[in-house]
């Protein structure tokens, strides 16, 4: 929802931070609610103690005035007693009952009533309006019939001269100056801050000041982003008589955090039949469908989850909800209505494991709760999600009623109020897509060409009518060129504003299984990467489409494109459609992001509106024209598109706000008529950027549709243009319409559906009001949307018999080959991976380590040494060990600039080399002379060790061989200078480990050499070395054979290079900071020792 009420308290506060101070008084007010400290309020708002007060409820209730809601001219004490009798406590106000649970108080203003005056600002599409009347108060009566206005356009704002001579006329003196300043600058504010409603009544006009008394006032809160720092924290609190629970604030939160639209809304806590729903405009007809069959009284609640939620948010979502519905049983059972249209792209697999997850959670008390669960969806991958509904529903011990898009959309509504008999689950359909055959490029072309039947497929298909000119009606005769009022044609091409991938594939399947000649999509634009080429299948063969930086870049090589594909995010979605006005060429524009601010959409539409171009959505996953051109991704996969039949244009064209609820009018369209010609889904916001209208006028010129389908909503009046229409006889062709929402007039608060356009605030606005409208004038109107298909198809048929359309043979579309990945996420074929993993996984909600969750591993205080546990060892040691890791580490990390890896690091970096170049200098340098020999000397300590060699033998062998031993020796310390770091990680071990015996051997064994020469000692590399080998064996953590492993595969030299790793960073930090420059070598260090013979 973008337009949401605010409080009173917010709206003021708006306005006290943001208006200039010389156009009104200050408001004073203060907020209270249950847990309000009387003392403290007192203490810091001292007016309390000494004014004359006035409270009321701040609970977005109209009228307060007139139901007693206002105590004016109380004392303090007065106000606390009229609060307190009211807080907590049951009000009814129309139908809604609800808690007074929030109060503000405001000192009392004495004033004449001459002085009241009302004024009131509201957006709309075409601009903004400005209501005032010089009477105001409780009794100000009908407005719209005694206020004067001013109409303003997009981006108009008024001046004090304008408010004065059409505002003000019966304001004299001083006070008409006042009030027209404070108009004037209470106007910038509305529309600089995004207001979309603004009422002050009364409003006090005095010869020295305007004083704001009630408040109501709506924010887009879309614009957020925008307005985050002048409009504060707001609170948008729900309509009164409807609480806000915990549970509806997870899921607002969920929401916010996921690009997916997550929505919940309890409507009757205890009611019997909760519904689960995909889609926004699918939500509001399963609504719909359950009050018109008598459960009104019933529904629990309204909520929607789409736009691709991921396995995880599905899952909470669907917690959440089942949470709610098993807290308290009902006698007769209840009822759960998993359900949804057919999906563009969301993956209903994906989606339906989610919930699977939270049914088997639930199992003991769905059985307890008596649950029955309803299942319809279709859509991507939506074979195996209706599969694995199936199989969960064999193991829950409940009834699981699993149907797909051969089920009616709301037929399980009927189903599960036993308003129609279950049928036995259909069969499943074993494919998912039309495959390409070898050889089978060659042919499609040529195969739509035939008008015979070559398929034996193609019998199963329905007989395609032939079009002709309807006797009746006058159309414009067929141009043998291109029809400038129809946005798409066959060879439409469209630049991609989006790094859009799947989308744009899915469009070159929809042209090649449309027999189009080129592909549609003729290049993209993605300013965050540059200019490059991106492969996508053309059929079975792959292609290559360029991808611009610069939109300018594209157009200009690009001249042929007139369509624009917006897939920007809703921030940046404005900047880029002005851009994209800009080149004349573009004659429309669909632009799929929501949640666009309201006054950036009229702004659009009015530029757009100036240049001839035709703007889809915002809101909208777009439009198809069978056979010719689709919009991103419009018609979902390649499974639906073949379904629908959108290969080729039928007779039929619709328009809707939904992009859901077109896929499922492709469907119901394909079932019951020859199939779409054009179907537009305009969007949801309010502010469309085409309206309803402009598409339908559109068909109704084009002699290729000979029928019109209207699917419209709650919320908005655009309905009422077809009206005016059909009573005009501007359309004359059969249309038939109808309206979601009807449900919103059955509950006792307001409901904001899943569309931002989706809420009616007058009568007019009603669903049922368009309904009765549109069939009043002569429009085709169902009884409800249940059916919509049957009343289709009794249009249709009768279109038939009168010979408008004649029946055509079908052909067969060319096959299109599946991708790979798509293929493999349907199970279809298998392919070995080219990579393991077993250390960390980042595919679900939360990163794990070795399995476990990376919020554990902060929660458990595992550090560092239990970090490498998990992701080196893959399991958790003991705390010594893992102390023992972090010392490693931390003796390790540095022994001065001199040795060879942090001299390498230090030369590199005074060289200019960034971070990591001259960290991996310094690393390049680790080996068995420098810093490597922690494996070597863990290698060579335990073989002596484990052939049971004594000491002596050991070093007189390594002597034999010519050998080092590894881990003994230093070229500073030794006995009589010591190396403390040795001393710390030998007294560690030697107290702290259950046995040490590799440690003790290799102290014998420096006895030897040290007896020898005293700097012979065991260094860091070797006590280091034996004691991570006494770990691995002696610890109970690891077996044997996994020990040795571990030796063997360098896992104890990987100590060191970490920790050294920190050194070598802290030396490039120095020297950077130190701001060293260039590092030459001095001659006089260097010896130069030139061959003899070439001296002379």
């Amino acid at each position: 929802m973008s337009a949401k009420a605010i409080r009173e308290v917010t709206g003021k506060a708006i306005l006290n931070n943001n208006l200039p101070s010389q156009v009104c008084a200050a408001c004073r007010f203060v907020p209270v609610t249950d847990d309000t400290n009387w003392d403290d309020l007192v203490r810091d708002h001292p007016w309390l103690r000494t004014e004359k007060l006035v409270v009321k409820p701040d609970q977005l209730i109209k009228r307060r005035g007139k139901l007693g809601l206002i105590k004016v001219g109380a004392d303090l004490a007065g106000v606390k007693t009229w609060v307190n009798q009211r807080m907590n406590k049951d009000q009814q106000v129309g139908k809604a009952v609800g808690k007074l649970r929030s109060f503000i108080i405001e000192p009392f203003l004495p004033h004449d009533q001459g002085d009241e005056a009302y004024v009131c600002i509201y957006s709309h599409r075409h601009g903004d309006t400005i209501l005032f009347t010089h009477e105001g108060g409780v009794d100000i009566g009908d407005v719209d019939s005694k206020a004067l206005k001013i109409e303003l356009g997009i981006e108009e704002k008024p001046t004090e001269a304008q408010i004065k001579e059409q505002l003000l006329t019966h304001v004299n003196g001083p006070r008409k100056d006042k009030a027209a300043a404070f108009i004037k600058a209470l106007y910038d504010l509305y529309a600089d801050l995004y207001f979309t409603y603004l009422e002050i009544n009364p409003l006090v006009i005095t010869s020295k000041d305007v004083y704001i008394l009630d408040l109501a006032a709506k924010l887009d809160a879309t614009a957020e982003f925008m307005c985050k720092a002048k409009w504060g924290d707001v609170d948008y609190p729900p309509p009164f008589g409807r609480d806000a629970l915990p549970e509806e604030a997870f899921i607002a939160d969920l929401d916010a955090k996921s690009g997916a639209s997550l929505k919940l809304t309890i409507l009757n806590e205890g009611g019997r039949i909760w519904t689960m729903v995909a889609g926004g405009g699918a939500s509001v007809i399963y609504s719909d469908t359950i009050c018109e069959l008598g459960g009104a009284t019933e529904l629990a609640n309204y909520g929607e989850y789409s736009g691709a939620p991921s396995e995880q948010q599905t899952y909470e979502y669907a917690k959440t909800i089942l949470t709610l519905m098993t807290k308290e049983n009902h006698p007769d059972g209840k009822i759960l209505i998993i359900g949804g249209g057919i999906a563009n792209f969301t993956n209903v697999a994906a989606t339906f494991k989610g919930i699977v997850r939270a049914l088997q959670q639930f199992q003991v008390k769905l059985v307890e709760g008596k649950v029955s669960i309803f299942v319809r969806r279709a859509g991507p991958n939506y074979q195996e999600g209706l599969r694995v509904m199936r199989e969960v529903g064999k193991t829950l011990g409940i009834p699981v009623h699993v149907f797909g898009n051969e089920t009616h959309m709301t037929a399980i509504v009927s189903m599960a109020l036993g308003k129609r008999p279950i049928p036995k689950e259909p069969t499943v359909e074993s494919h998912t897509a039309n495959f390409l055959l070898p050889g089978g490029q060659n042919t499609a072309a040529c195969a739509t060409t035939s008008r015979e039947i070559t398929n034996q497929n193609s019998l199963k298909q329905s007989p395609r009518p032939e079009r002709k000119m309807d006797h009746d009606t006058e159309v414009p005769p067929v141009s043998s060129k291109r029809d400038s009022t129809q946005l798409f044609h066959k060879e439409t091409k469209a630049i991609i504003w989006g790094m859009q991938t799947r989308a744009v594939q899915g469009m070159l399947d929809f042209d090649f299984v449309c027999s189009r000649p080129e592909p549609s999509v003729a290049a993209m634009v993605y300013p965050f990467t540059g200019d490059h080429k991106q492969k996508f299948y053309w059929g079975h063969k792959e292609i290559l489409v360029p991808v611009y930086k610069s939109m300018a870049d594209a157009m200009k090589k690009h001249s042929d494109a007139d369509v624009l594909i917006n897939f920007a995010s809703l921030r940046s979605a404005y900047d880029s459609t002005i851009e994209t006005l800009g080149f004349p060429q573009i004659r429309t524009i669909a632009i799929i992001a929501e949640g666009i601010p309201e006054n950036l959409t009229r702004i659009l539409i009015k530029r757009a509106n100036e240049k001839g171009v035709s703007i889809i959505g915002p809101a909208t996953v777009g439009g198809v024209k069978p056979g010719c051109f689709k919009i991103g991704n419009t018609g979902g996969m390649m499974d639906n598109i073949l379904h629908s039949k959108l290969y080729r244009p039928g007779s039929v064209a619709y328009v809707s706000r939904s992009g859901g609820m077109s896929n499922e009018l492709n469907n119901i369209i394909s079932h019951n008529t020859d199939g779409v010609y054009e179907g537009v889904a305009i969007g949801g916001d309010r502010y469309p950027g085409t309206t309803f209208m402009d598409h339908l006028l559109r068909y109704h010129d084009n002699p290729e549709v000979k029928m019109l389908v209207l699917l419209g909503e709650v919320g908005g009046i655009e309905e009422y243009e077809v009206y005016e229409a059909l009573k005009e006889k501007r359309i004359v062709k059969p249309i038939v319409a109808w309206c979601i929402g009807t449900c919103a007039g059955m509950f006792t608060s307001e409901v904001q559906f899943g569309h931002a356009g989706a809420c009616a605030n007058a009568e007019r606005e009603t669903a049922i009001a368009k309904n009765k409208a549109l069939a009043d004038c002569g429009a085709h109107v169902p009884a409800s949307f249940d059916e919509l298909g049957e009343e289709i198809s009794r249009v249709f048929q009768k279109l038939l018999q009168e010979g408008i359309i004649v029946p055509k043979e079908e052909v067969p579309p060319p096959t299109v080959p599946m991708d790979f990945n798509w293929a493999r996420e349907l199970g279809l074929i298998r392919k070995p991976a080219s990579f393991m993993t077993s250390i960390s996984d980042e595919r679900g909600q939360e990163l794990l380590y070795a399995g476990m969750p990376i919020s554990a591993v902060l929660e458990q205080g595992l550090g560092i040494g239990g970090t490498l546990s998990l992701l080196w060892f893959q399991r958790r040691l003991p705390t010594y060990a893992t102390t023992f890791l972090e010392m490693c580490l931390m003796v390790t990390a540095d022994h001065g600039p001199a040795v060879s890896g942090a001299h390498n690091t230090i030369v590199c970096t005074r060289a200019g080399k960034d971070l990591v170049s001259s960290l991996v200098s310094g690393l390049l340098t680790i080996g068995d002379r420098f810093g490597g020999a922690l494996d070597g000397a863990a290698r060579q300590f335990s073989e002596a060790f484990d052939k049971g060699l004594l000491p002596m033998e050991f070093v007189n062998e390594m002597r034999k061989k010519g050998q080092l031993i590894m881990g003994i020796g230093h070229r500073v310390k030794s006995l009589n200078n010591p190396d403390k770091r040795v001393e710390i990680i030998k007294n560690f071990v030697k107290k702290d480990f259950p046995t040490t015996p590799l440690l003790d051997y290799a102290l014998e064994v420096e006895k030897i050499t040290t007896s020898k020469k005293p700097n012979l000692i065991l260094n860091v590399d070797g006590v280091i070395g034996v004691a991570f080998v006494d770990l691995l064996r002696n610890s109970g953590s690891f077996t044997p054979e996994e020990a040795e492993e571990y030796i063997n595969i360098g896992a104890i030299n990987g100590l060191f290079v970490l920790g050294r790793s920190m050194g070598f960073i802290g030396h490039y930090l120095d020297q950077k900071r130190l701001k060293q420059g260039l590092y030459r070598h001095p001659w006089d260090d260097i010896s130069y020792v030139m061959p003899e013979h070439y001296t002379t």
